[in-house]
Parts: C-alpha cells; structure tokens; sequence
C-alpha cells in the first residue's frame, strides 16, 4: 500500500473490462506503479476525465504483487497545456520512461526533472532543449555517468576547439576521425551544463543521447517517434 497520497502521472493507460483502466503510474515516492483503476470508466465515475496523462495527481492505492488498486484519485490541478509537435515529445517522454525504468524503482529527482520537461514541453514553442534535458537527467538517473569535461585518455580538461571521439563506458578521446561518434569539445561543453546556445549544440546533444539510451532500448522502436514522422513530413511538405 501506498503510505498516503503520492504524487503522480499516468504514463500510459489501457482499458480493462467495461469499465476498468490499467495505468503506468509514474510517482514521485515510488516510481513506476501499475494500478488498475476499477470502474474508472463508469458512467458515474468522478474519475473519468482526471486520469490522463500530463495530469498532475494525487494517488493511494493498495495492494501487493505487480498490479495495486486505485484506492483514491484526484487532479491538483488542471492538465499541463501541451499541444501540436510538443504533445508528441511529452508522447516521447512518456514511452521513454515506461522503457527503461523499473516498476517499484524510487527515482525522486528524475519525478522532477521530468515535471521540469513537461513544464518546458508547455510554455516554449521549441522542444528540443527540454528534451535534451531531460534525456540527460534520465542517463544520470540510470547511472550512466559521463564526464563530458575531461579527456578520457590524458585528464586534461576538455578543449572548446578540438574534436573528441566518444567510446563507450570510457568516455571522450582526443581524436581527428570524424563520425557519429564524434564531437567538438564546445558541444560537450554545452551537454555538460544543459545549456545549448545554438543549433549545432542541440543537435550534438540529441546525437550523444540517441547513442547512449541506444542499449537501453534495444532493438525495439518506439511508438511516439513512428507516429511523430508523419507529422514531421506533413510540416516539411507544406512549407
């Protein structure tokens, strides 16, 4: 049982009989929690409209084993306003973290990080940033510790206009190839503090976290990103 109300997301939601809903809960105490939410879709529910995702909630439930029962719900306030290209990026988010954390794993700074991402995903017309952010914060969480200020292969610190290959559970090599694996020390400069002034730094940034979350996901694709091409088509279609 949950000791008091917690403070939650749904990540995801399924229905489950007639009138039933199964959630991915992520919560600020406990992590992810799967709760089936009984008669959650009843015509008579107060609950039919709060359980959504980007919702800020309270929850108890009880229970043991894989699967709690929603015991009680309420909203603490309306729905984060995510809309347009956003919407699929919180999308992302959401998927994100139902792959690669834990149920039952207390991430208490990640529930915050991720609150972060949300709150960005809602006020800036840009994703990118947060997202980054977030995908950074998610890597730590895991404890995919990088050092993105010195040089794996001598300590010295990290040269804004040299290029350093990235090796795996090392860290960043002076080199003077140039791939994928690749970067300018001014871009890790910028992963490092989570501040990207330019595109270039952005697309770095998603380049390094697209390689490390790599082995986290495997070999599956994503659901939000299958449905995020098409409109990212559409957009490049119509301009």
């Amino acid at each position: 049982m949950s000791d008091g109300l917690q403070r939650c997301f749904v990540l995801h939601r399924r229905p489950y009989s007639e009138t039933s809903l199964i959630l991915d809960v992520f919560s600020e105490e406990y992590g992810r929690v799967s709760v089936m939410a009984k008669g959650a879709r009843g015509k008579r529910s107060n609950l039919k409209g709060a359980l959504q995702p980007f919702t800020p909630l309270l929850m108890k439930w009880s229970g043991k084993g894989s699967m709690r029962t929603l015991r009680q719900a309420e909203p603490i306030s309306l729905g984060l306003p995510i809309s347009g290209i956003n919407l699929y990026s919180a999308m992302y988010v959401n998927e994100l973290i139902g792959r690669v954390i834990e149920n039952e794993t207390p991430y208490p700074a990640l529930f915050h990080d991720y609150l972060q991402a949300l709150t960005e995903l809602a006020q800036n017309d840009n994703p990118e940033p947060g997202l980054r952010r977030f995908e950074l914060a998610l890597l730590s969480a895991l404890g995919y510790g990088v050092d993105f200020l010195h040089c794996a292969g001598t300590g010295e610190a990290i040269d804004p206009t040299m290029t350093y290959r990235y090796r795996e559970q090392k860290g960043f090599i002076a080199s003077v190839r140039n791939d994928n694996l690749t970067f300018l020390g001014d871009e890790l400069i910028a992963i490092s503090e989570r501040r990207f002034l330019t595109q270039q730094q952005l697309k770095a940034a998603k380049r390094f976290t697209r390689i490390a979350l790599k082995p986290f996901l495997g070999g599956k694709p994503l659901k939000s990103r299958e449905l995020f091409i098409p409109v990212l088509r559409a957009r490049s279609i119509g301009k």
